[in-house]
């Protein structure tokens, strides 16, 4: 039986991925270096270390950026008390904030506003999460979705929520089905409980992890590209698992040096919404070294999705000659 490969499309990189990469990117031909960039730009390392070493500078603390810079603000958004904090050092901003991310943040504000009080499903230690919460955490509890864990016990230890008008809002790369239980077993305790106008999972890692589920049941082993401090990427390792596959986490192509391919007939690729093809076309490129003759794509949806740089942004770039 020849060996073969399934890549899953669409894999790898976003539309809020790539716009953020672009905006440190254009930044770096028009200003020059450095410019730092709050938090990781996308969680990838490879990315990070490319754009490192041509002169962006990434911290975690705004004191480490000297005062007058400029500063970009990663794909997965900030809080209020952040670029507070920018402007009180008169950093110059530029906001690369994933626009889906941004909707989470203004539906948040827009709730509070109207009074609701607001369960915000996600990882409370996600960066993505605490800027959501930063924006109004008077009215926000988070409530995380635990794996093994009996979700009506979790919903019952929930303090009394202080409104009786509730809305969940969600991070927006988080397993769909885990996600989805834990929404049921809100409202099983509070019956009133309204969702977003639209679902703030975003698309990306919805068509990813659908396309997954599609090609997990015939697959010996599923391999996920991306890195560690991916939260979309190890969603896909654990839907995966979910749909009768094995499957773990790559980093990139050495990773692989300690699977065992012997046994293995079916092997499905994807990557998580921050990942560089570059990388997973090396892990095929191995894969075909090692016996894996037969390769085809499972195409389970054309994303078209793009979204524009910062119209200010632009409009200094057009005015520096910066072809955008």
């Amino acid at each position: 039986m020849p060996k073969k490969i399934t890549l899953c499309k669409p894999n790898g990189f976003c539309a809020g991925v790539e716009r953020a990469i672009k905006i440190v990117d254009l930044a770096l031909e028009a200003y020059g270096a450095p410019i730092y960039v709050n938090h990781e730009i996308v969680h990838n390392q490879h990315v990070v270390a490319d754009l490192a070493s041509r002169g962006a500078v990434f911290v975690e603390d705004l004191d480490e950026v000297p005062e007058g810079a400029r500063l970009i603000y990663s794909a997965h958004g900030v809080s209020p008390e952040v670029r507070a904090h920018a402007k009180s050092r008169k950093l110059r901003e530029l906001d690369a904030t994933c626009p889906l991310v941004t909707k989470v943040h203004l539906e948040a504000l827009r709730f509070a506003k109207q009074g609701y009080h607001i369960f915000l499903i996600g990882h409370a230690d996600h960066v993505e999460v605490i800027g959501t919460y930063g924006e109004v955490p008077e009215h926000i509890t988070i409530v995380e979705p635990h794996r093994g864990e009996a979700l009506d016990e979790v919903v019952a230890a929930l303090p009394e929520p202080p409104s009786e008008k509730l809305v969940y809002l969600t991070q927006t790369t988080l397993n769909v089905a885990d996600c989805m239980k834990v929404v049921e077993a809100l409202k099983v305790r509070f019956p009133h409980l309204i969702g977003p106008p639209k679902d703030d999972i975003c698309y990306a890692t919805s068509n990813r992890q659908d396309a997954v589920k599609a090609i997990a049941p015939g697959v010996d082993h599923f391999i996920v590209v991306g890195s560690h401090t991916s939260s979309n990427s190890k969603r896909l390792v654990e839907v995966a698992r979910e749909h009768g596959a094995a499957s773990a986490l790559y980093p990139d192509v050495t990773a692989l040096k300690d699977l065992d391919l012997e046994p293995l007939h079916h092997v499905a690729i994807t990557a998580g919404a921050s990942t560089p093809n570059v990388l997973v076309q090396a892990i095929i490129d191995y894969l075909q070294r090692h016996g894996f003759e037969t390769f085809q794509t499972y195409d389970h949806v054309e994303e078209r999705m793009h979204f524009a740089v910062p119209a200010h942004f632009r409009r200094d770039l057009e005015a520096k000659g910066v072809v955008v």
